[in-house]
């Protein structure tokens, strides 16, 4: 698709206040969709709140910030004079050659002129007489546009616990999602890292190597599987290139978004156990994700879930020498793969260093924050810095922070006050022409997020398209195949184990959060393959108001 070179200087130059449509957020989501909007001839606004685009890998710049999904696949599969030119260097791409390429792309296609960085919107309202949303934002700006599309991302809005103190905190604090363009040098200081999720856990070994001593805070451990990251070979980098085409579509029909990983055909408890060990041990070697996908029934199967969950633990005693501290690192409260499985480099072994103590927050919770440092039920712990690893509000967080309504009628989050409601993840009745970029109930976290915002994309500019083309001024998805469709993701994931912990996933990580699973799981090939046939079939489960 060729991007159509259209006059945009009145744009840039903050004149106008009409648009066709408006898109809030400058990443994986936000690029893709200037580039396929823009080539329909739209007019288009996007207000980004950083200074620059990347989304979530330019906010994630912390130590050991790093992408769970091979590089190689998670890029952008729309040019392949894209993926041909670039080169990446590592299995994972680390956060600045992640944000470097998507520099390259918004270069490259000339993305940054539709974009006004250093902007957060704080309201968007839909007149369903004018069939326009007005948008406003903390700068002042105030512009009308037909379509608003939610690029905020699932992972963008960071939870900082509000612990008692913590203003009065004489060092520095930081948190893994905000973290400093500049950087932090933690050389022969005193720090505190709270929370042993993904990023917790890539951060920890990094900032122990440089800080006098680290006091790692933890509440719940979690299940960390290696990544064995290496530089990429040529030759292999070269076998990926020659053949995209047929990797991308693979990816496309898979179950994860992800060509490399097939789908298991095997209960884990078929195998002897003998034969179990080889393959898990097969998978820990190779490193990544992969081992939760080693059987068919990990995630379903409370017994066969255990024999991968025992696994893990008996790999963490071996790598943790102190016999302590590896029993309170070792998950037993929660199935393996419930809660994202977090990826790491030498985590376990991290706590055989003289200069890293575990504090078990569990047993002795964190009371306050003191002046030069934290204070829990138990001790106080003297701290130069403190680093907050505790997450993000996933998923809805960052759609839910703008004040979203529609004239006359309700807000977003009061429709959502008990949980998220949309129609394949695209679209919420109610709220016409508001289309989300792997909303609730879609296969959104659970897949390459790349792919799935690709499809996204893809299918949201053709419903404009086509839109545009047939005189229709208004689309917005009917509420009983909504609710069908919700009641669909809630049977699915009721049939898992995925509900049973208390995980980002289902909310659990923010107080008075509705307790929820709102996440496809049904595959995301099976799922691309609905969303077609949906708009194949004239957009059934959406209704739409002519001129």
């Amino acid at each position: 698709m060729e991007v159509l070179k259209n006059d945009r200087s009145a744009a840039r130059a903050g004149r106008d206040s009409e648009f066709d449509v408006v898109i809030i957020g400058a990443g994986f989501a936000g690029l893709y969709s200037i580039y396929r909007l823009r080539a329909l001839g739209l007019k288009l606004k996007v207000y980004e709140a950083a200074s620059g685009v990347g989304g979530t890998w330019f906010w994630n710049r912390y130590p050991g910030a790093r992408c769970d999904v091979e590089s190689m696949e998670y890029s952008y599969s729309f040019s392949d004079e894209l993926q041909q030119e670039w080169n990446w260097t590592e299995r994972y791409a680390g956060q600045p050659e992640i944000l470097k390429y998507l520099n390259h792309v918004a270069d490259r296609y000339d993305l940054r002129d539709d974009i006004q960085f250093n902007t957060r919107v704080v309201s968007a309202v839909f007149d369903r007489d004018t069939s326009q949303w007005t948008i406003t934002t903390n700068q002042g700006d105030e512009i009308t546009a037909s379509f608003c599309i939610m690029a905020t991302g699932n992972l963008s809005l960071p939870s900082v616990p509000k612990f008692k103190g913590l203003e009065s905190f004489a060092g520095a604090w930081y948190h893994t999602g905000l973290w400093p363009i500049e950087d932090v040098d933690f050389t022969g200081r005193r720090v505190g890292v709270i929370g042993t999720g993904s990023s917790g856990i890539q951060a920890i070994p990094l900032i122990a190597q440089q800080a006098e001593h680290l006091y790692v805070f933890q509440r719940t451990p979690n299940f960390s599987l290696p990544a064995n990251n290496h530089p990429l070979d040529p030759e292999y980098v070269k076998k990926i290139k020659s053949n995209y085409a047929a990797i991308r579509e693979k990816a496309r029909k898979s179950k994860f978004g992800n060509a490399r990983y097939d789908s298991p055909q095997k209960s884990a408890l078929e195998d002897s156990p003998e034969e179990r060990r080889r393959l898990y041990e097969d998978r820990w070697t190779t490193g990544g994700l992969n081992f939760t996908r080693t059987y068919k029934d990990l995630l379903t199967n409370k017994e066969a879930n255990e024999t991968a969950g025992e696994f893990v633990r008996t790999k963490i005693r071996e790598a943790v020498k102190n016999d302590t501290v590896a029993d309170v690192l070792a998950p037993k409260d929660h199935y393996i793969g419930t809660k994202r499985p977090c990826t790491d480099t030498d985590y376990y072994e991290t706590y055989n260093r003289k200069n890293v103590t575990l504090v078990n927050v569990k047993e002795s919770s964190i009371n306050q924050i003191i002046e030069h440092g934290i204070q829990t039920e138990n001790a106080e712990y003297a701290l130069d810095a403190i680093v907050f690893a505790t997450g993000y509000d996933a998923v809805t967080g960052a759609i839910l922070n703008i004040d979203i309504s529609v004239k006359g009628g309700t807000t977003l989050a009061e429709k959502w006050k008990d949980g998220p409601r949309a129609y394949l993840g695209l679209m919420a009745s109610g709220f016409p022409n508001l289309f989300f970029i792997t909303g609730p109930g879609s296969p959104s976290v659970l897949t390459n997020m790349v792919c799935a915002i690709e499809q996204h994309v893809e299918w949201l500019s053709d419903c404009v398209d086509h839109l545009r083309k047939n005189n229709f001024r208004q689309i917005e998805a009917d509420p009983q195949h909504e609710d069908k469709w919700v009641d669909h993701v809630n049977d699915l994931a009721a049939n898992t184990l995925y509900p049973s912990a208390k995980s980002w996933y289902t909310g659990a990580n923010i107080p008075g959060k509705p307790r929820i699973f709102p996440i496809y799981i049904g595959g995301f090939g099976v799922y691309r393959e609905k969303c077609i046939e949906v708009a194949a079939h004239n957009y059934i489960g959406f209704s739409m108001i002519k001129v």
